[in-house]
């Protein structure tokens, strides 16, 4: 162990005593060549002045490492988008049972598949209330009951488009905002509700031909203790 070390990698005299002894403090460093400044210079300041200076170097606007202002570009999705494949299960007129949304637990009649990938049913409305709705197919269950609805005329019109909601005006940053003044309650478009009548009345002369359909299509669905939904047969 050397004499200027109390123990190994502790040194018994202070850094600014071992400056003073050196008398480094004395030397002009204009004068002092590059070489001899570095070979002077502790092993560790010459590493945060190393340092420095390579982060000086990538951060500096002209520095050919790298340029100071870096834009991400996105990364090309090569994956098309398309609508997911309808389960056997589903077909035109099988009753379904809603598992989410405000409506879960309820039973509606499937029409179609939109281009979006969606399930277009409906309750019918003037049965169990429920209107013409957009369901994901992996929130419902598929029923062995279905309904002939071979005689219902479903409109073209009835697409993803139909379901668009249209946005009010808003007074902002006004007290009737506020307040909630002259805030009127929103009505549901006459057009919709035309095409709901319609498309209940077929619905409903199909559903009227099968015995007890129509008092099924208004319960709900619900399971008692120890009852497991994949034991069942629906």
């Amino acid at each position: 162990m050397a004499k200027n070390q109390l123990a190994p990698g502790i040194s018994r005299l202070s850094r600014s005593r071992v400056f003073a002894k050196r008398a480094l403090y004395k030397v002009s460093k204009e004068a002092k060549p590059k070489a001899e400044v570095a070979a002077a210079e502790p092993a560790r300041e010459r590493k945060v002045r190393e340092t420095k200076d390579l982060v000086n170097a990538l951060t500096t606007p002209t520095s050919k490492l790298l340029p100071a202002a870096v834009t991400p570009k996105a990364k090309a999705g090569r994956k098309a988008v398309r609508a997911p494949k309808l389960r056997k299960s589903i077909t035109p007129g099988t009753v379904l049972i809603m598992l989410a949304g405000r409506f879960r637990g309820k039973r509606v009649v499937f029409l179609k598949q939109l281009s979006s990938g969606l399930l277009l049913v409906t309750g019918p409305f003037k049965l169990n209330g429920i209107p013409l709705r957009r369901v994901n197919q992996a929130y419902v269950i598929a029923t062995s009951t279905s309904v002939d609805i071979s005689g219902v005329s479903i409109d073209a019109k009835i697409n993803d488009s139909y379901f668009k909601h249209e946005k009010a005006a808003k007074l902002k940053g006004t007290e009737e905002e506020f307040f909630g003044e002259k805030a009127a309650k929103k009505e549901h478009p006459a057009h919709k509700i035309a095409d709901q009548k319609a498309l209940d009345k077929d619905i409903l002369a199909a559903v009227a031909k099968v015995p007890f359909l129509a008092s099924y299509l208004t319960s709900t669905f619900s399971l008692s203790k120890g009852q497991a939904p994949h034991t069942l047969q629906f």
